[in-house]
């Protein structure tokens, strides 16, 4: 089994906007910012980011999104999509009602076209009518290797259906509840991914957002038995979307580990440290998608782990 792969599946925006259905609880998203053009930085940001992952030689599959559909965060396709290494993918149910026209089967025939073999498609999509949510590797960080998944419970995060997942896909959950301050209340961090990141040998993580302390403990229990370095960062490098980075490999094998330029910008010398012992950092700027859309490079890439025909 694979922790990461070579391979990126992203969608280049066409009216990239502040989702107003998301911002009820995506807490990062900044409503108080008019930004002029924003569609056409988000789509500069995109394209800058592209090229900067094919100059490191990761292969980028990219779908260009429709204006028909409407759909402002279509950016962030990892939230609607997982593929694994057996040839399944799975579809997943979203929160807010126009996330879900993301879901592109041209996006799944891009894949098979570049010779990507799909065997079988795992649908959740019908929890939405029960209004229950997973939203795909934002809210499940997966231990590959380890058959793990870890998940911090919310809104787009149902414990019932994490657990189907789990058992239909044969993972370990690791379940926890992560909370951010907003104002002067603790509320729930809607992504899994946005407070952790696990790369081969090391995993990225906030623990001072998880409150239980049992909870903590029994997270870095299963980090440190796994073999992991635990890497911290806080509650304070998490608003900068230092949770939310991704490493993945080039075709010559080296590992390259993703984040914004503003997560890159808000870790200590001793972090940066750690992190360069384990892989080369890529930092490109995106701060109009991470203004406006409340996420950062790893929710804009979806790992494809398919066999290849």
């Amino acid at each position: 089994m694979r922790q990461i792969t070579d391979t990126i599946f992203m969608v280049r925006p066409i009216q990239f906007r502040l989702n107003e259905e998301t911002a009820v609880n995506n807490y990062y998203q900044d409503e108080g910012v008019k930004i002029i053009d924003q569609n056409k930085k988000a789509q500069d940001e995109f394209d800058a980011f592209v090229i900067a992952l094919q100059e490191k030689g990761i292969h980028v599959l990219v779908v260009q999104d429709r204006i028909e559909f409407d759909t402002p965060d279509s950016i962030f396709p990892n939230n609607w999509i997982s593929t694994h290494e057996n040839g399944d993918i799975a579809l997943y149910p979203m929160f807010a009602e126009n996330r879900r026209r993301e879901r592109r089967p041209d996006a799944m025939e891009l894949m098979e076209t570049e010779g990507f073999q799909i065997n079988n498609v795992i649908d959740y999509t019908s929890a939405e009518d029960e209004g229950i949510f997973l939203e795909g590797t934002g809210s499940l960080l997966l231990d590959r290797v380890n058959r793990k998944a870890y998940c911090s419970l919310s809104a787009r995060a149902d414990e019932e259906l994490m657990i189907e997942f789990c058992e239909d896909f044969e993972y370990t959950p690791v379940i926890f509840k992560a909370y951010q301050t907003v104002g002067e209340e603790r509320l729930s961090i809607y992504h899994t991914n946005v407070m952790m990141a696990l790369g081969e040998d090391y995993a990225v993580i906030c623990l001072d957002s998880i409150d239980d302390k049992k909870e903590a403990k029994n997270v870095l229990n299963h980090l440190k038995e796994d073999g992991k370095e635990v890497i911290k960062i806080t509650e304070e490098q998490v608003n900068a979307f230092a949770g939310n980075m991704m490493q993945v490999h080039n075709d010559k094998g080296d590992r390259i580990l993703v984040m914004s330029d503003q997560a890159y910008k808000s870790l200590t010398p001793m972090q940066i440290e750690k992190l360069e012992k384990y892989n080369e950092i890529l930092h490109p700027s995106i701060s109009t998608i991470e203004t406006l859309g409340g996420g950062s490079v790893r929710c804009m890439m979806a790992e494809v782990f398919l066999p290849k025909v």
